[in-house]
């Protein structure tokens, strides 16, 4: 479903049961998944893709070359930037242009979940099943499974695919009690399903 004040450019592609709110801008050649929900004034820029199963919800800014995987939630005004020295003007004074910068882009990895008003600042990669708190600012890689918040954020301990914390059974040996799955820490710092 399309409303009526949604702009989609033509060169962009919708997937199947996809829904784009009041406001929202999608600019030209993105590609989005089937069964998304985007949410009212969102805007997404050029060649932006997202993948299937997504909810990007209200007022939330996704600039290119953003890259979305399934399955991922981003919350109420989630900004991802995408210049990494932000300036208006070059050094002579004369207002930058698109072919005055390039543009590096926030990766998500499939499942992970970001809160209201976060802002993930590129380049940045956010791994699988990985949750970022309301308001955190996210400036370095996120392990997946990981449960950062802050500004910056800092990882404060891990998360399970359902999204609620795990609980450490013995060093190395992790569980949700809400599912019941465990998840094993390799030595390299890595959290891994069993």
């Amino acid at each position: 479903m399309l409303s009526k004040n949604a702009s989609v450019s033509e060169s962009s592609i919708l997937g199947l049961n996809t829904t784009v709110w009041d406001y929202s801008q999608i600019r030209e050649n993105c590609e989005i998944g089937r069964n998304c929900t985007i949410g009212r004034n969102v805007y997404i820029g050029p060649g932006v893709t997202i993948g299937d199963n997504c909810k990007i919800q209200n007022n939330s800014l996704i600039y290119e070359p953003a890259n979305i995987s399934d399955g991922v939630f981003i919350g109420p005004g989630v900004v991802f930037t995408n210049d990494f020295y932000p300036r208006a003007i070059n050094n002579d004074g004369s207002v930058k242009s698109a072919s005055d910068w390039s543009a590096v882009g926030v990766t998500v990895e499939r499942g992970a979940s970001i809160g209201a008003m976060a802002v993930c600042v590129a380049p940045v990669l956010i791994g699988e099943w990985a949750l970022i708190g309301a308001g955190s600012v996210v400036t370095k890689d996120v392990p997946r499974f990981a449960l950062m918040v802050g500004v910056p954020a800092k990882q404060v301990g891990w998360v399970g695919r359902l999204g609620f914390s795990l609980q450490e059974l013995k060093p190395g040996l992790w569980e949700c009690k809400k599912s019941g799955d465990t998840y094993t820490l390799d030595g390299a710092g890595k959290l891994e399903p069993n």
